[in-house]
């Protein structure tokens, strides 16, 4: 885009609802008179300090702490942009924040880092911390997200979630079992192809694998995924131990011959044949952005069901059907983590919104707008925190 002037860049409607920001810090608390701002600030602010340094964990009855999410990325894989830096992944991060806030009540701080470097990003955020209820990770480059993630859930003692990653496994899973239940079949009858092995690829094999799918099969840009091939990273190592019991080789399109399932995370293409050459009352589910791996309309002719990434078709495979919920309930009960459980429990609570009147081929997963969407997950989340034991009240 050609630089232009700012009144230019205004005719356009989403320059116009970006100018100045999307979010604003508010008090909830009055302060309208001096006696108010004795309480608000010294000297009763003193007060509460010393309480909270002598009892650390009242920073969570007296402050926001327990209550807000620091929503954090370094700018490497925004949206389909790619690495376009931290300034430029503000919008985005701020558009994270104002749907936590609309879609499950939760404050957010969006928080872009000038750093790339593993060691960087996780003493960063460990730093921050203190401020914050539960961190969530955004838009961090593959394979770097995953060591991000886990050494900061290693170190801290607050819910650490890669939204990339679990939120799209999250509601595939929920959408899965719905698709699965419509056309008859349990979960464990089925194969799947999932096309990409970044970060949400590698999330959505591994939560279908919790949740007891039959087979699955990987691909990369290189092909399919198995223990005889050279140069895997340690994820893609660990992929290859666990999926693809069948031993396939070749292609995405070769391995979609018979399947049951396709879900496409690559933004690659799968061709018309591909999906015509898969089992009866295949599922596919074609998430890139904006662009799905074959259109919609396309394999409408071959498969039962069909899902997208886009809200302009029938079942949208939306992040924020999950990540709202899932932090509101950890943050109700004040969980240390959040757990492949929870994440299971998360998807089954959001799968059962769609009730047996609303599944169809066009519903096997709820609007974004359905309000008993976050009170469904929350309340899920939080019972298998306590189940879990991870979760502090």
């Amino acid at each position: 885009m050609s630089l232009e002037t700012l009144e230019a860049l205004d005719l356009d409607p989403a320059f116009a609802l970006h100018r100045g920001g999307k979010m604003e810090v508010r008090s909830t608390v009055p302060v309208r008179d001096a006696a108010d701002l004795a309480l608000a600030y010294t000297p009763g602010v003193a007060r509460v300090c010393t309480a909270i340094a002598e009892r650390p964990e009242l920073v969570n009855d007296y402050t926001w702490v327990s209550k807000v999410v620091a929503v954090v990325s370094d700018g490497t894989a925004v949206l389909g942009l790619g690495d376009i830096g931290p300034a430029a992944a503000m919008p985005v991060m701020e558009g994270k924040a104002l749907l936590f806030k609309q879609f499950g009540g939760v404050d957010a701080v969006p928080i872009c880092l000038d750093c790339t470097d593993v060691d960087a990003l996780v003493e960063t955020v460990v730093r921050l911390a203190p401020s914050f209820g539960g961190i969530n990770l955004e838009d961090i480059s593959a394979p770097r997200c995953f060591e991000v993630e886990d050494r900061l859930r290693e170190l801290l003692d607050i819910p650490v979630f890669h939204d990339d990653q679990h939120g799209t496994a999250i509601v595939v899973l929920a959408a899965l079992r719905n698709a699965a239940r419509l056309t008859g079949r349990p979960l464990g009858d089925l194969r799947a192809v999932v096309a990409g092995a970044g970060a949400s690829g590698v999330a959505v094999s591994r939560i279908l694998l919790n949740a007891g799918i039959g087979d699955i099969a990987v691909s990369d840009s290189k092909g399919l995924i198995h223990q005889d091939r050279d140069g895997l990273n340690p994820v893609k190592e660990a992929l290859a131990r666990d999926t693809n019991r069948a031993a396939l080789r070749g292609s995405t399109e070769e391995a979609l011959a018979g399947a049951d399932v396709f879900v496409g995370l690559s933004g690659s293409t799968v061709s018309e044949r591909a999906i015509a050459s898969m089992a009866s009352g295949s599922i596919v589910f074609a998430l890139s952005n904006p662009n799905p791996e074959v259109h919609p309309e396309i394999a409408r002719k071959h498969a039962q069901v069909v899902a997208t990434g886009r809200s302009d078709f029938p079942n949208q495979i939306n992040n924020v059907l999950a990540f709202p919920g899932v932090f509101r309930g950890a943050l109700d009960v004040r969980a240390t983590t959040i757990t492949e459980n929870m994440k299971v429990a998360a998807a089954e609570a959001l799968a059962a919104v769609v009730g047996d009147d609303d599944l169809s081929a066009d519903c096997v997963i709820p609007s974004p707008f359905d309000e008993r969407v976050a009170p469904a997950v929350t309340a899920a989340v939080a019972a298998q925190a306590r189940a879990d034991g991870v979760a502090r009240i």
